[in-house]
């Protein structure tokens, strides 16, 4: 690595803004930082891989105006992964100052990102972060004794406490007007050397006595108990996901639904519209006013409200990376490391992200087994909703079946994909971050910034689907449809013809090809049938349309090939065998 110069020409500093850059390893309460100091809603979670890109803020102290850039968090200017080559592009372009968080828990291990960054002669704030935490653990650091070690400000930081945030950004900002020293450039050797020096001078380590939290966070990593409790957790979970959000479906959203806000407006439409096709399309079987309000908001939003709280709960948590850890050796098997369990659990909200976040993977072909696991066997949040109003009332055991089906296919997918896609899985590097109860402020702007996605990217697709499943329905189209298909929907998968609206709408969003069915009088077969093609149809749009960005068009194509041929095969096989199917759930 290079030194390099952040100034190629002086600049007034009072008069333009200063570039700040905010770095450090994974976990370390980055993303926090940002968040407080810029007021930016950005997404912290206490896991590795949650910002590959960077997210830009601006920041003020006094009369002095910034731009804080969140860079990507990790170990090393090495740019071996996606993370490393976004940092070193963002110091490559230059900045006034970097803001570098230390975990003052894991002391040495960050110092090495700190000695690197030293190199690129940019004056360098230090925020000693988590110190509450590494105070329970029996950890003292003298931080002015690491400033004058470090030659440069090392301020004491709570990030999710508000502590020394307003310090760290005044320094910085003092900073900004320094030089940087050149700095020699050292062997890996060296380093290591200084940095083992310097944590012997300013850390003591003092006895303490063992608590539940500490004899928690270590039994949580161990196969026992860890592996009762991890299932335990994920048991509670979905049984608050399912019960709440039933309970919140039958109880409040359909009675205020199906009672008060549909009869209104059906009464206000037929005041105002005379008869006939555009007044079908308000009020209809598929009617805007009926379905587009009943099928979005009082079918599917209380259960992914639900999933959210708990997913960002255990994300918040530091609960999630010790899944990673104890899924590992499974998941060597299917050609992946345990890390990976992350984006392939952030699936279950949305698969648009979880694809995203397969970038934080190693290799390419790790990259390639997740999306493909998601693609294939994950249904997202607004998916399970659907097949818990489908399902959930007629047979938890046929629901129950199809969520195992989904896990044996993405374990199937994966055992074959790891022996056709050429290449090897990295060992699993996964900072295990300690367990904390979630910070109040980020937690409620985490689920704000999800749902209004959830509600953009979701629900807008999903009403444009019930504005065509009505056009369908008015124009005969899907009586020609319906005639085309009919073999395949009545007598391979034995379905009624009507179904074949939920393979058009299916295209849009896979919940699409649920939804219809509800207003089917179908029985428990049938169900299970619609729901097993639901699970594997093609990719909806947006995932589609990620696939390629991510990967390439033939990619997308050839995922989209499979799971619809996977979806018409188990779901004929499923039918022709529906006895044998019945008398197991």
């Amino acid at each position: 690595m290079r030194c390099h110069s952040s100034r190629p020409h002086e600049k007034n500093i009072e008069n333009e803004k200063i570039r700040i850059l905010l770095m450090g390893n994974p976990n370390v309460g980055k993303s926090v930082i940002f968040s407080k100091l810029t007021g930016v809603n950005v997404v912290s979670s206490n896991y590795v891989g949650t910002t590959v890109d960077y997210t830009v803020g601006d920041v003020s102290f006094g009369r002095q105006r910034g731009v804080m850039i969140d860079v990507p968090g990790v170990y090393s200017l090495e740019a071996t992964s996606e993370a490393e080559k976004v940092a070193v592009s963002l110091l490559e372009e230059g900045a006034d100052v970097i803001v570098c968080v230390l975990d003052a828990t894991h002391l040495e291990r960050n110092l090495l990102l700190a000695y690197q960054l030293r190199e690129y002669q940019i004056p360098i704030v230090y925020s000693l972060n988590l110190l509450d935490v590494a105070e329970r653990q029996g950890i003292k650091i003298d931080a002015a004794k690491l400033s004058e070690e470090l030659g440069a400000p090392v301020i004491p930081t709570v990030a999710i406490k508000n502590a020394g945030l307003m310090d760290l950004l005044r320094k910085a900002v003092s900073f900004a007007k320094e030089k940087a020293k050149p700095e020699p450039k050292l062997s890996d050797e060296e380093r290591w050397l200084k940095i083992k020096d310097i944590v012997a001078k300013v850390q003591t380590e003092v006895e303490k006595k063992t608590t539940f939290m500490d004899l928690l966070e270590d039994k949580t990593i161990q196969p026992w108990p860890g592996i009762p409790i991890a299932l335990l957790v994920l048991i509670l979970s979905l049984g608050v996901v399912i019960g709440g959000g039933k309970g919140l479906r039958a109880l409040v959203l359909l009675p205020l639904v199906r009672d008060v806000i549909q009869p209104f407006l059906t009464n206000i439409v037929s005041l105002l519209v005379p008869p006939g096709i555009f007044r079908n399309l308000l009020v209809g079987e598929f009617g805007i006013f009926i379905i587009g309000i009943e099928w979005p908001f009082a079918l599917i939003l209380p259960y992914v409200f639900l999933f959210y709280i708990v997913f960002s709960f255990l994300e918040d948590s530091g609960f999630m990376p010790r899944i990673a850890v104890l899924a590992d050796g499974v998941f060597r098997r299917i050609g992946i490391q345990g890390g990976n369990i992350i984006p392939i659990m952030l699936g279950y909200g949305c698969a648009v992200p979880a694809i995203l976040g397969s970038r934080t993977a190693n290799t390419y072909k790790e990259r390639l087994i997740v999306a493909a696991l998601v693609s294939f066997a994950v249904p997202c949040a607004s998916q399970s909703a659907a097949f818990f109003a489908l399902l959930g009332d007629r047979s938890v055991a046929a629901l129950a079946f199809v969520y195992l089906l989904s896990i044996l296919m993405g374990l199937f997918v994966g055992y074959v994909m790891n022996r056709m896609v050429p290449g090897k899985s990295q060992p699993m590097l996964l900072e295990v971050p300690n367990l904390l109860w979630p910070d109040k402020e980020a937690f409620k702007k985490k689920l704000k910034i999800r749902m209004k996605g959830f509600l953009v990217d979701a629900e807008g697709p999903m009403l444009m689907g019930i504005i065509i499943a009505s056009l369908i329905a008015e124009t005969g189209v899907l009586n020609e449809f319906s005639k085309l298909i009919g073999p395949l929907v009545e007598g391979w998968l034995g379905l009624p013809k009507e179904a074949s609206l939920s393979l058009l709408l299916g295209i849009i969003r896979r919940e699409l090809a649920v939804l219809p069915l509800l207003e089917l009088n179908l029985n428990t077969l049938q169900l299970v049938v619609g729901s097993v093609i639901a699970l594997f149809y093609l990719p909806c749009l947006s995932v589609f349309a990620v696939l390629t960005k991510e990967f390439s068009l033939k990619v997308a194509m050839l995922i989209g090939v499979m799971t619809t041929t996977l979806a018409f095969l188990f779901g004929g096989i499923i039918n022709q065998m529906g006895g044998l199917i019945l008398g197991v759930i």
